[in-house]
């Protein structure tokens, strides 16, 4: 291969997370309440085996100790502090999904997918959608 090739080569792969539309949604995010709109919580993103998974880092509302009495298995009364409630996103174009997310507040588990509106890389919507087909969509915010 000659300069000229490799430099193109090298620049495709820089721009192609752009040229696809996709950032990664790794960072931390505030969770705010539906029912009140206060801030809940911070979830840190991160990514690991290529894909990727969210865990609590700081409650906003509740007390640190707070643990999940509503949980199955092995979260089962463990703290939510540290819990990683999204798991095993992978991405697929300009989203992730294929993944799960669970609600501390009643131990239940739903399948998830998190995506940005275009041009709004601060703002992290995240799917939770029960088996039936029923779902609900969140807004969570980047913190600095």
């Amino acid at each position: 291969m000659n300069n000229k090739t490799i430099c193109i080569l090298f620049f495709a792969i820089l721009m192609s997370p752009f040229l696809y539309g996709q950032t990664s949604p790794a960072g931390t995010w505030k969770t705010v309440d539906d029912n009140t709109g206060e801030a809940k919580s911070h979830i840190e993103v991160y990514e690991e085996g290529g894909k990727f998974y969210g865990k609590i880092t700081k409650l906003l509302k509740s007390d640190p100790g707070t643990l999940c009495d509503e949980c199955k298995g092995k979260k089962h009364n463990q703290p939510i502090l540290g819990m990683v409630i999204l798991e095993e996103l992978v991405p697929v174009k300009a989203y992730w999904k294929n993944g799960t997310i669970l609600d501390p507040e009643n131990g239940k588990e739903y399948g998830c997918s998190i995506w940005f509106e275009e041009g709004k890389t601060d703002e992290l919507r995240v799917r939770g959608k029960h088996w039936t087909g029923l779902y609900r969509t969140q807004t969570w915010f980047k913190v600095d």
